[in-house]
């Protein structure tokens, strides 16, 4: 058995890594990629095939203190009727060139508070994706919910435009540590948006709970744990929380000796997870957990599990399209991201052009390097031949960087003649071994602790 004293020889507590939703990582993208990039790539997809969508909404009511999303506050609604205008434009730009027959296996309502909008901005959008590309048979349609900002009228409509899961942010239970992070969301509060939503027939529930929060103990996380498994969720993101002040200014409000330290979470990881396992839960990759019977179970089980930027994923679209200020969007060739800030990405798109800001084209190994990772943070493990049969590798090439990543750690990984895998003492640091695939040059400064 592996330690503690040994992970943390192997740099698990003391190093920030990727969460590797994508590879390479958002901070390789340059501004070299631009709209005209972005337009070739979209129209380069096949017709009649399918596609994912995401949108972002970047406003809340309230700016929680432990967020690092783009987010922007406001209580008036002119700032986000103005910004429902800057997406039908950028969607009907996208009309323009989107080949014919494309249609939706996955469309996605993040934030930010996708559930701040009112009921006729709901309908209006919702109308103007309809517009673009229709939802495919069997289409998944989710939607951020803050139990704070829904009530019966919106939920309502989205229930009307077809959303089939929704994704509630819990974060913790505990009043203390709610109150240490600005976010104020009561179990009470919480289970009534569940009734509602099953109320109207949305039977799949995401879940998202933080370890590694101020005033955190093994009781208090367990004490939460137990709550969001009464409401049955059927898949929980079980995320490790990043102090990153220097980055998201807001976090300065959390006091940083209230924060556990890298073994303490490591132990609060631990508890919950062993909380969800001991529930029938099964384990997805790293940080997920779900429901045998969920879609992500069952991907896990075929091998088919995936990783994007909401995290894990049985979405097999190749082709993820990002709308909204910040967004990011995933092609075969490489990746592109909208203007981050919502003034930028407004004044592009009502000049009539996208506001691709920076991206990255595929070269080199990089879609090696990528299914390299993904396998490793999906299934633990990666095949010698999917590589040389997929991407053209030689077998020397695969060797050699098997045996680099298995001399960083000590000889440990799993290494034979049908690939690599991680074996479960080691799983806490797969984040690290994933590094060692990545042949970009990290600056930690911008990434969470490997714990």
């Amino acid at each position: 058995m592996i330690t503690n004293s040994r992970l943390a020889a192997l740099g698990l507590f003391d190093t920030r890594v990727p969460r590797y939703t994508s590879y390479p990582t958002a901070p390789q993208f340059n501004a070299a990629i631009g709209a005209d990039c972005h337009r070739r790539w979209i129209a380069a997809i096949a017709p009649g095939s399918t596609v994912s969508l995401y949108v972002h909404i970047p406003f809340c009511r309230r700016l929680c203190w432990f967020c690092a999303c783009r987010t922007q506050g406001t209580q008036k609604d002119a700032p986000v009727r103005a910004y429902l205008q800057t997406l039908q434009a950028e969607l009907a730009l996208l009309k323009q060139i989107l080949p014919d027959g494309v249609e939706l296996a996955r469309l996605h309502w993040g934030g930010g508070t996708p559930t701040l909008l009112s009921p006729t901005m709901m309908q209006e959008l919702a109308g103007a994706i309809a517009a673009v590309a229709p939802l495919a048979e069997g289409a998944e349609f989710s939607v951020e919910i803050d139990p704070n900002e829904i009530d019966a009228a919106r939920l309502d409509t989205l229930a009307a435009a077809g959303m089939t899961r929704a994704s509630i942010g819990v974060q913790d239970f505990d009043p203390q540590i709610q109150q240490a992070i600005g976010r104020v969301q009561s179990y009470e509060v919480t289970r009534d948006a569940v009734a509602m939503l099953r109320a109207r027939g949305i039977r799949s529930l995401n879940a998202d709970i933080l370890y590694g929060l101020p005033h955190q103990s093994r009781g208090r996380i367990a004490d939460s744990v137990q709550k969001l498994l009464s409401l049955h969720p059927d898949r929980v993101a079980l995320y490790g929380y990043a102090h990153v002040p220097w980055m998201a200014r807001r976090q300065a409000m959390i006091a940083t000796d209230s924060l556990p330290d890298p073994q303490q979470r490591l132990d609060l990881f631990e508890t919950a997870r062993r909380l969800f396992v001991w529930d029938g839960y099964d384990e997805i990759g790293i940080d997920h957990f779900a429901t045998p019977q969920d879609g992500l179970g069952r991907a896990r089980r075929r091998g088919g599990l995936r990783r994007n930027f909401q995290g894990y994923t049985d979405d097999s679209s190749e082709v993820l399209i990002g709308l909204g200020a910040s967004a990011i969007s995933r092609f075969p060739q490489g990746y592109t991201q909208n203007a981050a800030a919502t003034s930028a990405h407004t004044g592009r798109i009502r000049a009539g052009e996208f506001s691709t800001a920076r991206g990255h084209a595929f070269a080199g190994d990089d879609a090696l390097r990528a299914r390299i990772i993904e396998a490793l943070m999906c299934d633990f493990r990666v095949e010698t031949e999917e590589l040389t049969t997929r991407f053209g590798a030689r077998r020397a090439q695969i060797d050699q960087l098997f045996a680099h990543a298995n001399r960083q750690f000590d000889g440990l990984l799993e290494l034979s003649e049908t690939g690599l895998a991680i074996p479960p003492d080691l799983r806490p640091l797969t984040r690290l071994i994933a590094r060692s695939f990545d042949a970009y040059t990290l600056s930690p400064a911008g990434h969470s602790p490997a714990i």
